[in-house]
């Protein structure tokens, strides 16, 4: 008896002993079934792109970027991401263009008037006083010639995707409003890095400064310049009216942006995914011109409603100004002068 109670024992032990062991086993099975699908699904992506905007981070422009990769992440099924850089942290838009040549950024938000010092043809879309609202300018970029300045592109290292709106620019002074064509005679106006923009200052009477758009605010409050010209959202955003109160509307400019790419990652991509890249480029720029529509509203009523002086130009005035404008016509579209007259039809549409 003594002998079967110690041998049941041990038994039990060991049959105890063996399904623990099994146990674990089993546990450890079904843990590695667990985690197999979930380290499939966290697959890394195929491509990790970099994406350079100078605006802020809730800036119309900044959150079409932010649409856009968000479109081509869904799109790919994660196999392209499409990293914002926002603030200009990567450079002014002049050395992002250069790095997008060379492939060192792969996708960026720029500013025709810097971009048409690398290509002079897209000149003709920011020419002073060219368009007679939104609507035209709109009807020029999606339509034939629009798609006409995109192939001008073509061996510059880069590749347009789609439009983006930037408003209609405006003069905006620290001293004195601007109302008519006399006004600005004297004054030191900060221009963007363009020579268009330079010259349309100079042959007004008026001294062009250019300057990096983030040093505008102290080279207007310490005096350094006079005033500047930029567009609703602009002048808001950045408190340029803290330090130049008087705003003139005069819609000298309707001056588009870009989505641009690196030709050289244009070059990695499949067909497929270019035409993916395209797509949601188009609907990213859709979104960004509902928001800058809303925007520049807003910025026009925080503007009005912080006590500025808003300055409506007369029509007789505009009309001194466009025709001052005839040198500046003749210097840089005397070899585009039937796309002027292509643009000006549509706006008779």
């Amino acid at each position: 008896m003594k002998r079967n109670h110690i041998f049941s024992l041990k038994y039990v032990r060991n049959r105890m002993l063996a399904g623990i062991f099994f146990c674990a086993i089993g546990i450890g099975i079904s843990a590695c079934e667990r985690t197999e699908p979930k380290e499939a699904r966290t697959t890394a992506p195929e491509y990790v792109f970099t994406y350079a905007e100078n605006q802020a981070e809730d800036y119309p422009t900044t959150l079409g970027a932010y649409r856009f990769a968000e479109l081509v992440k869904e799109r790919t099924e994660g196999r392209i991401e499409i990293l914002v850089n926002a603030k200009g942290v990567l450079g002014d838009e002049r050395t992002i263009i250069e790095q997008l040549q060379f492939g060192g950024i792969d996708f960026a938000r720029v500013s025709l008037s810097p971009l048409s010092e690398f290509v002079s043809g897209l000149n003709v879309l920011q020419m002073p006083y060219l368009y007679t609202g939104s609507d035209h300018m709109w009807n020029v970029l999606d339509g034939d010639i629009g798609e006409e300045f995109m192939e001008l592109l073509a061996g510059s290292g880069l590749v347009g995707l789609s439009w983006y709106d930037a408003g209609v620019r405006n003069f905006y002074c620290t001293k004195t409003p601007i109302q008519k064509l006399e006004d600005i005679r004297g004054l030191r106006i900060r221009v963007q890095e363009s020579e268009l923009m330079r010259v349309m200052i100079e042959v007004l009477g008026g001294e062009a400064v250019p300057m990096a758009y983030e040093e505008v605010y102290s080279a207007l409050e310490t005096g350094t310049i006079d005033g500047a010209e930029n567009n609703w959202p602009s002048y808001e955003s950045v408190r340029h009216y803290e330090v130049a109160p008087y705003y003139s509307v005069d819609e000298h400019t309707r001056v588009p942006e870009m989505q641009l790419m690196s030709e050289y990652t244009w070059g990695k991509l499949s067909l497929e995914d270019q035409e993916i890249i395209r797509e949601c480029a188009h609907a990213s720029a859709l979104y960004e011109r509902e928001l800058w529509t809303q925007r520049a509203k807003a910025s026009e009523k925080r503007v009005r409603a912080a006590g500025c002086t808003v300055v409506e130009m007369p029509i007789e005035e505009r009309i001194r100004f466009r025709e001052a404008m005839m040198p500046i016509y003749q210097k840089y579209c005397a070899d585009y002068m039937d796309v002027i007259e292509r643009i000006e039809a549509e706006g008779e549409k």
